[in-house]
């Protein structure tokens, strides 16, 4: 006989989870205690604030395609882990929440930090459930990995009553995670979708979620390839294929350039293989009609749910995206004449890198085109939200072994904690984090996360003193009435350097390149504090406005 601490640890275990990120708490002590007993097998990773270890095991869910785990104690645990949750949500990533609960008998008394988990996340989660009988603990959680990682991947939700995990059971844990297919796509359907792309004038790639391999990557880009058809990724998936190739040619995301947004609203026939449609990359609802788009749409997803729950397509496929770009390459490519309208869109995306100076201390245009030569292929690239976040996502060329963590729900904070999880995750590999000075303050406390788990990273501090993504919408529709989005910030190199970090303040963009190579050769970690001018980037000067400037000029 064993607690139910004892055997859910054992299930985690046995399906392949080796590292639980989390804030301890009284209410789950049975299992910290059986974790106790599992060093180099299944580690806690021991957080400082549950939004931050919530943030780790959604990142982790998304770089590995392993549930990420995130233990947190009942009540302000739960609710401050819930951003966590909702990020890896609408980022189609694999995580398992495990949150302590009020005993049994105390349910539906409002007893001390008690919730109904299943009302909390309902509407959050793929699935929330409790677990009232330790002897189900095997059945439970068996079903909550298969929920995370099929179909549409995404967070789960279990409450653990305290009382439960004290239970001594003799429930057989599981010997492993069940080995469940991925759907194929049917053969007359690639037929008749590829005859479709066949007699397009003006056809686009549009290519998401989690679920890639490198394998059907590199499918997709022979196909696009051999066919000379464009391809576009959706918000922040561009490096689930070679940003290198002729054929990519940006990011349907928010700050969309025009060439990405022609290609949309100009393409006759859209293939779209796993991409959930939403706002970011739709422009809106505005560049396909709702619920009828004009273009022939061609929509592939693993998850049948999500074809046909926004726009009704002309073709739908339910094929795990792997499997259909394999298919589609296997059977050749197509052919049309749509070269032009390929090589415009290309040449457009390649320009928009070279950007004139911007009016900042440190530039950070030339910033990006450093690190583009810079950093290795293999590199992974971290941030949360705001302004700063356009330059790791539209100012770097992801090859097919570069990674970019970024969150689809736009919540701040993530960066640091992401960085520190990849770190994890990939310890041999090169980490950097993009953090804007507000999104840094969310969860910069995790650098002492970073510190004791030997796995710090390093972070660019974008520092321009303000909330840069709200005073852009305040200057547009309150021009000259600031308020509430200007910060008074601490020192940002000292407090890194309190974490062990080396820290280092960068005024001028002449400096930069010397301080990240002292970044590079820290053995600690790094953060260097960018200066940046809030009129580098402002709405009367747009992204898109900053791009045709630098056309012009190369004229």
């Amino acid at each position: 006989m064993r607690s139910g601490g004892e055997v859910l640890v054992d299930c985690l275990v046995a399906l392949g989870a080796t590292k639980a990120f989390g804030v301890p708490g009284e209410s789950y002590l049975a299992v910290l205690d059986a974790l106790h007993d599992t060093p180099g097998r299944l580690d806690f990773v021991l957080c400082r604030q549950e939004g931050g270890a919530a943030f780790m095991a959604a990142a982790w869910g998304k770089l590995t395609g392993s549930p990420g785990l995130c233990l947190v104690t009942r009540g302000p645990g739960a609710t401050n882990a819930s951003i966590g949750v909702h990020t890896a949500m609408q980022d189609s990533a694999p995580m398992i929440l495990l949150v302590g609960q009020v005993g049994t008998g105390m349910k539906g008394r409002e007893a001390f930090q008690e919730l109904d988990y299943r009302a909390v996340f309902g509407s959050m989660a793929k699935w929330a459930v409790e677990i009232d009988q330790a002897d189900r603990i095997p059945e439970i959680m068996a079903r909550a990995w298969k929920t995370a990682t099929t179909g549409r991947p995404g967070p789960v939700v279990v409450a653990l009553p305290e009382d439960m995990l004290t239970t001594r059971t003799d429930a057989a844990p599981l010997t492993g995670p069940a080995r469940i297919a991925a759907p194929h796509p049917d053969p007359e359907a690639v037929a008749a979708l590829r005859d479709r792309l066949a007699a397009a004038e003006r056809p686009v790639i549009l290519y998401g979620g989690c679920s890639w391999s490198a394998e059907g990557s590199a499918a997709l880009q022979r196909f696009a390839e051999a066919s000379d058809i464009p391809v576009a990724a959706a918000f922040r998936y561009q490096d689930q294929f070679d940003n290198h190739s002729p054929c990519f040619c940006g990011e349907a995301g928010v700050g969309m350039i025009p060439p990405v947004r022609t290609l949309l609203a100009e393409a006759d026939t859209i293939l779209a293989i796993n991409t959930r449609f939403g706002e970011n990359v739709t422009g809106g609802y505005t560049l396909l009609d709702v619920p009828v788009p004009r273009q022939a749409l061609l929509h592939v997803h693993v998850s049948e749910q999500e074809i046909g729950k926004v726009y009704q397509p002309t073709l739908g496929l339910h094929a795990d995206p792997d499997a259909f770009a394999r298919a589609l390459a296997a059977a050749g490519p197509v052919q049309g004449g749509w070269a032009a309208w390929r090589k415009a869109a290309r040449d457009a995306f390649v320009a928009g890198m070279d950007l004139p100076d911007l009016p900042s201390p440190v530039d950070m245009g030339r910033v990006m085109a450093h690190l583009r030569a810079r950093l290795p292929e293999d590199v992974i690239l971290t941030n949360g939200a705001g302004n700063f976040a356009a330059w790791p996502n539209k100012f770097f060329l992801f090859g097919p072994k570069a990674r970019l963590l970024a969150p689809q729900a736009g919540a701040m904070g993530y960066g640091v904690p992401a960085a520190i999880a990849a770190r994890i995750a990939c310890p041999k590999r090169r980490v950097v984090c993009f953090a804007g000075d507000g999104d840094f303050q969310m969860t910069g406390q995790e650098l002492a996360t970073a510190a004791q788990a030997g796995a710090q990273p390093i972070v660019l501090v974008l520092n321009n003193g303000i909330y840069g993504t709200i005073r852009a919408h305040q200057e547009r529709h309150y021009p000259e009435r600031v308020s509430g989005t200007s910060m008074v910030n601490p020192d940002f190199a000292a407090l890194a350097r309190a974490y062990g970090f080396h820290g280092e303040r960068v005024e001028r963009t002449e400096d930069f390149a010397d301080a990240f190579d002292r970044a590079l050769a820290s053995d600690s970690g790094a953060l260097l504090d960018l200066v940046i001018s809030p009129e580098a980037l402002t709405p009367r000067q747009s992204l898109s406005q900053i791009r045709a400037a630098g056309l012009a000029a190369r004229r």
